[in-house]
């Protein structure tokens, strides 16, 4: 038999009893489904779900700084170091930090208050918000501006509100205007201080210390080792780094990853039960055809067909359920792709969804010869007169 009469052939039969094959398909197409979304999805799936693990203690931040309280001369942070660092792979921000007291006054107050120079990266590495107003940005950094940001304790310590943007604060003598105050979900040393541009600081408070503290974010939970094992290596390649502290909550990142490493394969295990009982339904389905069919073989073989030619005819039939659901499988799977990609907003690469669905058709094929050998055996090697004769 030719092969596109043994495929026309098979087709034809997968639709006459397409009602019998409903449970199969839909189960080997849902599973493809969970596949290609799976592996297309999955790295941005992990990257959005870290950008929120600061409810879970900043497993994604690591912080890099100069003890210098215990080295011979002061240490801080070149901006060649920081960039180098930035460069790395797993790196999503980096942020350098300076703090310095310095005397605020507002009218007839005055304190001696931690002030930060930070650069326009530490709200994004920290995943930091303002409660109103607006929070250091690009220009205010490269304009050396004379602006701040107030947390949000010492707003109301210092003004008996919060709705503070537009007036100014003397900080060392020098008049800042205030353009936003830091929400209230910050450690406490940050709610007390005010911050202002890293250019800024360095320029007009005298002895202000420069930069001894490097926040790293990374895209994933997995870059935290690497980048803490690395970053040290970098700086040291471009600067003296005595006696330089890696800062990582490795108690939380530990039971952050062991966690997220049982949903990721419960998650697979569905996925892989699916399939695997699409690949039984096939099995059973085969079985049961070669049994109601018995007198059909019996009177191809009468006619000359040769044991190869059935056991081709009911492999292809195989082939054709297992490979036809997870064509479907493919084309839900596309549409949930768009549709996830449309609520997290962003798009994966195309080379990922089609690498998902060469493995999800890859494996309907094993699936569609796996579960039709057996069957297709049975059928090829019947007794022509018994099968002739069978009821």
């Amino acid at each position: 038999m030719r092969l596109t009469d043994l495929l026309r052939v098979s087709m034809r039969q997968v639709l006459r009893h397409r009602r019998r094959y409903l449970g199969v398909v839909l189960a080997i197409a849902f599973g493809t489904a969970g596949v290609i979304t799976i592996i297309t999805m999955g790295r941005q799936f992990k990257y959005n779900i870290n950008q929120d693990l600061d409810l879970l203690g900043k497993v994604t931040v690591i912080r890099f700084r100069f003890d210098n309280e215990k080295a011979s001369r002061f240490q801080w942070f070149r901006p060649e170091a920081a960039a180098a660092v930035s460069r790395l792979p797993g790196v999503q921000a980096v942020s350098l930090l300076g703090a310095h007291k310095a005397p605020v006054v507002w009218r007839d107050q005055r304190q001696s208050l931690t002030v930060f120079g930070v650069d326009e990266f530490f709200w994004e590495v920290n995943n930091y918000k303002p409660l109103n107003g607006a929070l250091i940005g690009p220009e205010a950094v490269a304009g050396r501006q004379r602006v701040c940001v107030v947390g949000a304790d010492q707003a109301e310590k210092l003004f008996g509100k919060h709705d503070v943007a537009g007036l100014f604060l003397e900080i060392h003598y020098d008049l800042y205007r205030i353009i936003g105050v830091l929400e209230e979900a910050v450690p406490d040393s940050l709610s007390q201080a005010v911050f202002v541009p890293l250019t800024t600081f360095q320029d007009r408070l005298p002895g202000a210390a420069l930069p001894a503290t490097l926040f790293v974010r990374c895209h994933t939970w997995d870059d935290v080792p690497f980048l803490a094992a690395n970053v040290p290596k970098v700086v040291q390649s471009l600067q003296e780094a005595e006696n330089l502290q890696v800062d990582v909550r490795w108690w939380v990142w530990n039971r952050t990853v062991r966690i997220a490493w049982w949903v990721e394969f419960f998650v697979h295990m569905a996925v892989g039960v699916t399939l695997v009982l699409g690949g039984v339904g096939v099995w059973n389905i085969m079985m049961a055809a070669v049994r109601s069919r018995t007198r059909e073989i019996g009177l191809k073989k009468a006619m000359g067909a040769e044991d190869h030619d059935i056991m081709a005819q009911f492999l292809t039939e195989s082939l054709c359920l297992s490979l036809g659901a997870a064509i479907l499988g493919v084309a839900a799977g596309r549409l949930a792709v768009e549709i996830v990609g449309q609520v997290m907003g962003t798009r994966p690469p195309e080379s990922l969804f089609f690498i998902s669905v060469g493995l999800s058709l890859l494996f309907a094929l094993v699936i569609g010869v796996g579960a039709g050998l057996y069957p297709s055996l049975q059928a090829s090697r019947m007794n022509v007169v018994e099968a002739t004769r069978y009821e």
